[in-house]
Formats: structure tokens, sequence, C-alpha cells
């Protein structure tokens, strides 16, 4: 079972694809983990989470651990679906919760309430393919499976 999560073919798509994903989420991540890029750091993250969205305590966590160690594991291509299936939560929850209501496009001429949902759909494609094709070339998950 665990050759079969990791299994991937050497193919330089998919490296391509998680490392795009993986370093346009990290920094989210340290957004909310370290504070850095102007983030609230964890406990302000959390507690914007938990307290102002309504989110349960675990759902909060999920996201954190998703744009953080799921973004590393991107880079580096290690457990490529598990982090894959993260982003890919998250970029639902983001549309449906949040940018959804504010039409397609990203606000880039601030004229909209807020920021629309495109961004959150490319990066919920990218994620849908990690998850068909694993991490390519040059992942820790095809050194395991014995692929690269």
């Amino acid at each position: 079972m665990l050759k079969k999560f990791l299994a991937t073919e050497n193919d330089l798509a998919p490296l391509l694809l998680r490392l795009t994903l993986g370093m346009v989420i990290l920094p989210h991540g340290l957004q909310k983990t370290l504070g850095l890029f102007g983030g609230h750091g964890l406990a302000g993250t959390y507690g914007f989470f938990t307290g102002q969205m309504g989110l349960p305590g675990l759902a909060a966590v999920l996201v954190i651990l998703a744009e953080s160690l799921g973004a590393l594991g991107l880079i580096i291509g290690f457990a490529t679906r598990l982090g894959a299936l993260g982003v890919a939560a998250v970029m639902s929850g983001a549309i449906i919760m949040v940018h959804w209501q504010n039409g397609f496009f990203m606000n880039w001429a601030g004229k909209q309430a807020g920021e629309g949902f495109e961004y959150h759909l490319l990066a919920l494609g990218i994620a849908i393919v990690l998850l068909i094709k694993g991490g390519g070339a040059f992942s820790v998950d095809g050194l395991i499976a014995g692929e690269d």
C-alpha cells in the first residue's frame, strides 16, 4: 500500500508542478506558522481560524500543516499525494468559504469587495494532477518506491 501511495514515474512535468505549487504555497504556510511575510504566526492564525472563521480546532491545524509541512513535502517530493491532498482541501475550502462570493477574478484593480477564486482554482488544478501522477522526477517518493 505504501509503495502504491508513493508510486510515480520519472517524469519532469510533476516535478515542475510540485515545485511551483510548493514554492507558491510555502510562503503562506510561513505566514501562518512563523509570522513571516506579514503573517500572524501560529497563535494568531489559529485564533483567527477558530474564532472569526468558526473552524474547528482540528481543521485549523490541518490548514496550517497543509500550507507549511505539505508545501515543504511538495518541494522535496515527499508524501507528494498527501501534500497535494492537503493543498486541494485548503483551496476548496477557501473557494467555498471565502472567495466564491467575490467572483472569479482576483482584485487587481481594488474595485471588488475581496479576492476572487481564480488563484485557488489554479492551485486546486495543479494539486489534482499531483494526486494523480505523484511527485515525478527527483522526488523522495520515487526514491523510496525504487523508481528514481
